[in-house]
């Protein structure tokens, strides 16, 4: 097949580079437009040096014109952004967004969570909430892709199929994320300027996170009243998620054949790694790549285990995450663009 014409719309955020960078490298892709509103006419290689080595047009401010020769728009913008963008889609145009713009089905939700009113309400019915491991491959019936939040995508990978199965009580779930602090963006240094950012722990939207939103919906399509508490931490560290979450076992199941089960279930997922039994994890397993690296491990009580996951929050969390869908949406192996030597 001939390459894709890709439009970048955010390009110059933690996210936006990361995409830049699997894009450039991706064999199918043709990046056309990089496309910002504060650095209209600067190189993209001024954010991140290492893209010097690649010709990457300058970036430039979004016109709907250049929506007439790109197959893929990728949108790596502040939530309520791509709602905006959305609306001037053409029919040759698939919009795979990395916001939160389109992770939630219902727009009252959305509102509650964002503090906004969602502006393109009519495109929620042609998008689709897509984790490529877990929902099945009906990507190509939308228009838009949604990719999930980086702390849902490290915890419903390994939840939502033992919650699928009943293999765990679904009445105290417990989560325990922890991200570098590239998750909260750029502006991060601003936000939390209070807390001593690169010699601190950090707790954060304890009990109201935006992620609950993402958790609540997909929790809610395999069972009705599942308990939970998920509450996220920053950390000084530049990238990279660490989730524990705490489960509770029916009675007949015990971590071993959680992990004969989710082994099972993730055959032929090439980006799930396990763990050896009983093995802790570091996010240095993971960092620069698309992979989610899973361990159970036994606790001193029978029915109870502790699940870990491990993810790059800029890649399998997001930026990766979309490339996979890509991928996916138009038939190409799953991996292209994802595998390289570190």
């Amino acid at each position: 097949m001939q390459k894709l014409n890709v439009l970048v719309a955010g390009s110059t955020g933690y996210i936006g580079i990361q995409l830049l960078k699997l894009l450039s490298s991706h064999s199918k892709v043709n990046i056309k437009y990089l496309c910002g509103n504060t650095s209209v006419g600067k190189k993209i290689s001024l954010f991140d040096r290492s893209l010097s080595k690649f010709k990457l047009p300058k970036i430039v401010k979004f016109n709907k014109n250049y929506l007439n020769n790109i197959d893929v728009v990728f949108t790596a913008l502040p939530n309520g952004e791509a709602q905006i963008l959305s609306n001037k889609l053409k029919s040759n145009n698939i919009l795979i967004d990395l916001s939160a713009d389109f992770r939630i089905s219902n727009p009252s939700i959305y509102k509650k969570f964002y503090k906004n009113t969602h502006k393109s309400i009519h495109n929620i019915s042609k998008s689709v909430y897509f984790l490529p491991e877990i929902h099945s491959n009906k990507i190509k019936k939308y228009k838009i892709v949604s990719c999930p939040g980086c702390y849902p995508t490290s915890l419903l990978i390994p939840i939502i199929p033992l919650l699928r199965n009943k293999l765990i009580k679904k009445n105290n779930i417990v989560i325990d994320s922890k991200s570098g602090y590239s998750g909260a963006g750029r502006g991060v240094h601003k936000k939390h300027k209070k807390n001593n950012l690169y010699e601190s722990l950090s707790s954060y939207g304890v009990g109201h996170h935006r992620h609950n939103s993402e958790i609540n919906q997909e929790f809610a399509k395999i069972s009705k009243n599942v308990i939970y508490n998920f509450t996220p931490h920053l950390t000084p560290m530049f990238r990279g998620i660490l989730s524990t979450i705490y489960l509770d076992l029916p009675k007949g199941i015990n971590a071993k054949k959680i992990l004969i089960f989710l082994k099972k279930e993730f055959k032929h997922n090439e980006f799930i790694k396990f763990a050896k039994f009983n093995e802790p994890i570091s996010t240095n397993s993971v960092i620069n790549s698309n992979n989610c690296l899973l361990s159970i491990c036994e606790t001193k009580y029978k029915n109870r285990i502790i699940l870990f996951s491990a993810i790059d929050n800029l890649i399998k969390g997001g930026a990766g995450q979309a490339v996979q869908n890509m991928n996916i949406y138009f038939g190409l192996k799953e991996s292209l663009g994802l595998k390289w030597k570190k």
